[in-house]
């Protein structure tokens, strides 16, 4: 990979282990890249995020790894391409039997062998915790074997039995949320753990990793909160659905008191915050809108992998800062690593992401010669098997089943409306040489031509598995 910028160059803000800064990760599951205020939106409602947003840093230009979930977890986990982990899908994935291409063998969990965020930071004298969302592979490779001290919520299933106390269906139940209240709201549940977390961790280094459930299907929220927008929800506009605005409201007021808490302990000072998410909004069923991006979560498009990417650090980060530069999911890792002033550590693996702390702190640049995407699969949100690579203003997809290659100059056309491959063949083939390069260099798992084609069975395909 190209490292224009040493990653270490950044270093020396923390003496020893007790003044290292702590870390909250949140991850929130399936929210697109304008599902915020601060992001755009008119009919969510967001000001714990949007003052979050205010307190550091925006970017504008954040990407998720993969259109959907899995692989992006474990590229957050790593700081590694997907293509390269052989995680190239949600776990266990669409089917589609009687398409044109099958997907490769790929992997259904997240390896012991690769060294996971969680055991870097526990590793440097770091308390970790997951409250969550896990969804990388059966019980065995679980967060308690990946470098958490704790696992509250996490599980091999992509989405909860319910938001609802109990948090189960059909016996399937989530790990450590056994007792409850009857009424008691899954997000507001992981929030009080979360809090409960910091508390009994206040004078140790700590990382806590809080991937959400919401706003994941099943949608469901509390009716007082539908109903307050349900009484303003227009069908003609974008953003609509009364639920899923709900949804998003009690994850707001989540972080809110997790933020607040923070403060209360004194310790919001010395905490690295970094809110993110695992793909592009869900457009099926008039979930959410991601306009002005083109089409969304399980889509070969912006609206697919561009999310939102805000980082809070008071005493480094200038609070009211954006930036355009371009970062993923695999950039989270050695970022954080470089804040923490942790130094490099031989033990440690080569990462595909790079820090993008000058940026984060305003003194420097960070050059990259590209972002990629490789999605071997097909998806209910429209993909079909695609590569694809973003170079300074420009992106290329490629889809595998016919080798049709698409260009487009998201600077002058951010809704992917006019494709130039005919009208700029130097860029098409000088950014698709560079996408098969990368393929090549990181073992990407190609799909394969599947005997049991059938193209009139494939136009009435099996319906998906649910996540």
């Amino acid at each position: 990979m190209f490292l224009a910028f040493d990653l270490w160059h950044f270093t020396a803000f923390c003496a020893d282990s007790a003044s290292r800064p702590n870390i909250v990760l949140i991850l929130v599951d399936d929210m697109g890249w304008t599902d915020l205020s601060c992001y755009g939106s008119k009919f969510y409602e967001t000001p714990n995020i949007d003052k979050l947003a205010a307190s550091g840093m925006r970017l504008t230009q954040g990407y998720s790894a993969c259109t959907v979930c899995s692989p992006t977890r474990a590229a957050v986990m790593t700081g590694k391409y997907p293509a390269r982990l052989h995680i190239t899908d949600w776990i266990a994935g669409s089917q589609r039997p009687f398409a044109k291409l099958k997907p490769p063998d790929w992997l259904l969990h997240l390896p012991l062998e690769e060294m996971t965020i969680a055991e870097v930071f526990q590793s440097n004298g770091y308390v970790t915790g997951h409250i969550g969302k896990w969804h990388l592979g059966n019980e065995e490779y679980w967060p308690l074997a990946q470098g958490f001290d704790i696992n509250i919520g996490g599980n091999h299933r992509g989405q909860p039995p319910s938001y609802f106390f109990p948090y189960e269906r059909n016996e399937i139940k989530l790990p450590g949320l056994a007792e409850g209240k009857p009424g008691e709201y899954l997000t507001d549940r992981l929030t009080d753990e979360a809090i409960g977390f910091i508390t009994a961790n206040k004078d140790k280094p700590f990382f806590l990793y809080l991937p959400h459930y919401g706003v994941h299907t099943p949608l469901q929220a509390k009716p007082e909160k539908i109903a307050k927008y349900q009484a303003r929800s227009d069908p003609n506009q974008p953003q609509h659905h009364a639920t899923y605005a709900a949804m998003i409201e009690s994850l707001d007021e989540g972080i809110g008191r997790l933020l607040a808490a923070l403060e209360s302990l004194k310790l919001r000072e010395n905490t690295i915050v970094v809110f993110t998410t695992d793909n592009g909004g869900l457009e099926l069923n008039q979930v959410t809108a991601n306009d002005p991006l083109r089409a969304g979560k399980g889509s070969a498009y912006e609206g697919g992998v561009r999310v939102p990417l805000i980082v809070s650090y008071p005493p480094k980060i200038r609070a009211g800062s954006t930036s355009n530069v371009q970062a993923m999911s695999i950039d989270l890792l050695p970022t954080l690593v470089a804040l923490c002033g942790l130094g490099q550590q031989r033990e440690w693996p080569t990462w595909d992401g790079i820090s993008i702390v000058p940026a984060l702190l305003e003194k420097g640049d960070v050059r990259r010669e590209a972002l990629y995407w490789h999605y071997p699969h097909y998806h209910p949100g429209g993909a079909t098997p695609y590569g694809a690579v973003r170079a300074g203003d420009w992106r290329l997809v490629e889809f595998y089943e016919d080798g049709k290659v698409e260009l487009y100059n998201l600077q002058d056309d951010l809704g992917e409306t006019k494709d130039l491959a005919a009208s700029q063949p130097a860029k098409r083939d000088e950014w698709l040489a560079m996408l098969r390069k990368w393929r090549a260099e990181v073992g990407a798992q190609m799909p394969l031509a599947n005997p049991a084609y059938d193209p009139v069975r494939d136009a009435q395909p099996a319906k998906a598995k649910k996540k």
